[in-house]
């Protein structure tokens, strides 16, 4: 299969890369100079009185404004919300750095050009228009969602995922993956979505509800043992990878430029012999939506240059979803390093994954290298600590019965 070309639109133009002065403000960067590691505001490590009512509060008047546009004329409540976005984006500052730092490196041009700041303000409308299709799909008929979708290649898709030990589907925040839940149920592929539990409670329970009633399962993404458990049952893991650059992530390099990709579906790949399909589903401009995804990636093992190769696919595979049509990426964080010291310790990084011999085991496990201390010299192979995390559980729940809804979670 092949990914979506945007039929009709031109790529985006290469220019020059974005100059290291371009970036996003000095704050955003940690005492030592690096790019800090970005967490959402949202997150929090325990609920509280305050916390629940706000989270009953956003529930309620999510509730109330997903009725409003069920029962509203899309059109306009389209229009209106993107004038609405605009002000939201006048009134962020932070989140218009991000976007035009990383539409800078999409474009090849500096972060404060106009064409930068026109794609941030596309991509800002584009997800204000994502958040008002998300609300008016509760209260759309079976048949409206089924011509809401078209899906190149579907026989072949659902050959791959009838073939595989599972599929660890990998994708961007571009167009509206919610709208694939339907078109992908009713052909009988099975789908757990990996999802941030850890905002408020009220919050991602209604919207768990809500996919549940389109077909998907909702797994938290602290729920490693619900995670295995998917694909032990042979069924489609979703996972959204552009969380914005970490640095213990794996290096790759999309768009010309170095970052980081999560460890996780290489690993979850290589553990169960599972197939990664980057897949994307796209805005049209009649507004329904057109799922694609690209040719499986299969990974040896779970060696670092295994682990590497394959997480590069994902990112080249990536950027050729978001290359037709990047003003429908919406991500509200940096997805590259602000320094080039950094861009140039993950290329060396690389390097050492890709010189490194190791076999058998997944990083941060035995027999595999021990884990570096966190100033090791540049060059060295390092194991990314979400790797050593997956495969440390994955260790632990080997051989067991999973359960297709476990009662706990593991840490």
């Amino acid at each position: 299969m092949t990914a979506a070309k945007g039929e009709g639109r031109a790529a985006a133009p290469t220019k020059r890369r974005p100059a290291a002065s371009k970036s996003p403000a000095a704050s955003e960067r940690s005492g030592n100079g690096t790019t800090k590691a970005f967490e959402a505001p949202h997150r929090r490590e325990q609920e509280t009185f305050l916390t629940n009512l706000a989270g009953a509060t956003l529930a309620r008047a999510w509730r109330t404004a997903s009725w409003l546009m069920g029962h509203l004329p899309a059109g306009p409540s389209y229009r209106v919300g993107g004038w609405l976005a605009m002000i939201g984006y006048t009134a962020s500052p932070t989140r218009r750095r991000w976007l035009r730092f990383n539409f800078g490196h999409v474009l090849g041009v500096s972060p404060n050009s106009p064409e930068a700041h026109r794609m941030a303000r596309s991509a800002y409308r584009n997800y204000a228009r994502y958040v008002l299709e998300l609300m008016r799909l509760p209260w759309l008929k079976q048949d409206e969602l089924d011509r809401m979708l078209e899906v190149r290649s579907l026989e072949q898709f659902v050959e791959i995922y009838n073939a595989s030990d599972g599929l660890v589907l990998v994708a961007a925040h571009l167009g509206n993956n919610e709208a694939a839940a339907a078109g992908f149920a009713k052909h009988g592929i099975e789908l757990n979505v990996v999802g941030d539990d850890s905002s408020y409670r009220q919050l991602y329970e209604l919207f768990k509800q809500q996919r549940e009633s389109w077909g998907m399962k909702m797994i938290s993404w602290r729920n490693l043992r619900g995670v295995f458990g998917a694909l032990r049952r042979h069924e489609a893991l979703v996972l959204l990878v552009d969380w914005g650059y970490r640095i213990d992530g794996i290096p790759v390099k999309m768009f010309g430029a170095w970052t980081t990709l999560p460890a996780g579906p290489a690993i979850l790949a290589a553990k169960h012999g599972s197939a990664i399909v980057p897949f994307s589903v796209n805005r049209q401009p009649d507004g329904t939506f057109q799922a694609a995804a690209d040719e499986p990636i299969h990974v040896a093992s779970d060696s670092p240059a295994d682990l590497a190769v394959a997480t590069q696919k994902i990112a080249d595979a990536l950027e050729g979803h978001i290359r037709p049509a990047p003003e429908q990426w919406y991500i509200f964080k940096t997805i590259w390093p602000l320094t080039e010291a950094e861009a140039a310790e993950l290329e060396a990084r690389h390097r050492a994954a890709m010189a490194n011999d190791a076999r058998g085991a997944a990083p941060g496990t035995a027999p595999g290298p021990a884990a570096q201390p966190v100033d090791a010299p540049a060059g060295s192979w390092q194991p990314p600590r979400e790797a050593g995390v997956i495969a440390q559980a994955a260790a632990r729940l080997d051989g067991e019965v999973l359960e297709s809804d476990p009662p706990s979670t593991l840490p």
